[in-house]
């Protein structure tokens, strides 16, 4: 596989895990593609790295990666002010 290929397949997966992630937050979300790419490449580093140390490459970490970007996410929330609670709701 030559590296353009491989970085495209990067791209997408990142894209992918980050969208996820994104869906599994309830609120806006003002992340651009890149950012979006960013944050699932983050979460599959992190999980890849969780995967190799319990259980030495024996689980397909998909749901972990998508955890891991969605916690990455809601730190990024938190950051910027914001949470979990939709706009407009009650808080109780």
């Amino acid at each position: 596989m030559g590296l353009l290929a491989y970085l495209i397949l990067l791209a997408v997966s990142g894209l992918f895990v980050g969208a996820l992630a994104r869906l599994a937050l309830p609120g806006p979300d003002p992340m651009t593609v890149f950012q979006t790419i960013l944050l699932g490449l983050a979460g599959n580093f992190i999980a890849g790295v969780i995967v190799w140390l319990l259980w030495a490459h024996r689980l397909p970490g998909l749901i972990i990666s998508v955890a891991c970007s969605s916690v990455i996410l809601y730190f990024i929330r938190r950051s910027r002010g914001g949470g979990l609670a939709r706009p407009g709701a009650p808080l109780r």
